[in-house]
């Protein structure tokens, strides 16, 4: 079991880093958006040089390779290395395939929807693709009183900011649509895309809503011990997570045996157990 799990997370890790590949060689290169990363810089490069994609790529990693592998050993940056490896493949064995390259903002659109894919496939596997990634890791070891996230923001920024200086203002623009789309796309497949809602009811008929939850919805129902701190009365808070369908049900359900039930229904990113996604 833990062979299948480590051979689908590398499998993964290859097809995230051959979509980001393919957006960056056929969507952001020919359009000219700079996203940040080493493949804002390899873009940068090519668009001034002449110099190819993948070998930019290459060339930045390879020395933060070698300093993470003496600082952490291989077992560390083993998964990261796949990545980074397929993704400079994928940057020269990908066909050029121009399209997107006359409307700007389906580009920053497309190309974060794939990008996005790609990022979350290979940070639910646990690795990265490099870059600035593993730059301001090893940056945050001397400046401690920064994260990682606040010396990534400075890189890519940096970086997007270069490319505003070579393509344009109006590009960078549309680089940051990209950006945020990516986030927007990467951060879902991260926490989940399996939207739930979650119920918290309070009422003095918790027994009855229990018992109707239990057999004509066929949801588990939890109760929760609390206290009223107005009164100092014990209550029962009855937690019960559903699918977005239904939610509309189960508030009716709960309506027509306690009017005057008190109901705070919230979203839930990502439900594992019986009846949702299966624990891994």
């Amino acid at each position: 079991m833990k062979e299948r799990a480590v051979i689908r997370d590398y499998v993964r890790i290859i097809v995230g880093a051959s979509l980001m590949g393919f957006a960056i060689k056929n969507i952001y290169d020919p359009v000219g958006l700079v996203t940040g990363g080493f493949s804002g810089i390899a873009i940068i490069l090519k668009q001034q040089f002449g110099v190819a994609l993948w070998l930019t790529n290459t060339f930045l990693n390879v020395p933060l390779f070698l300093i993470s592998w003496k600082r952490n050993g291989g077992n560390f940056i083993k998964r990261t290395l796949v990545a980074t490896v397929t993704l400079s493949a994928s940057l020269y064995v990908i066909p050029e395939i121009t399209f997107l390259i006359d409307d700007l903002f389906l580009a920053a659109l497309f190309g974060g929807m794939i990008s996005g894919v790609g990022i979350g496939l290979v940070f639910v596997s646990r690795a990265t693709t490099g870059g600035t990634d593993m730059l301001a890791a090893l940056i945050c070891r001397h400046l401690r009183q920064y994260s990682i996230a606040q010396v990534m923001q400075v890189l890519d920024a940096c970086i997007v900011l270069a490319g505003a200086g070579i393509f344009g203002i109006r590009y960078a623009l549309y680089a940051l649509i990209a950006i945020f789309v990516v986030t927007k796309v990467s951060d879902g497949m991260i926490e989940g895309m399996k939207f739930s809602k979650a119920a918290f009811i309070i009422s003095e008929k918790n027994a009855e809503i229990a018992d109707a939850i239990l057999h004509h919805m066929e949801r588990g129902v939890t109760g929760l011990d609390a206290t009223g701190m107005y009164t100092g009365a014990a209550k029962n808070v009855l937690l019960c997570v559903v699918s977005k369908k239904e939610i509309v049900p189960l508030k009716e359900l709960i309506a027509g045996k306690d009017p005057q039930a008190f109901v705070i229904v919230t979203d839930v990113r990502e439900v594992l157990g019986e009846g949702f996604i299966e624990a891994l």
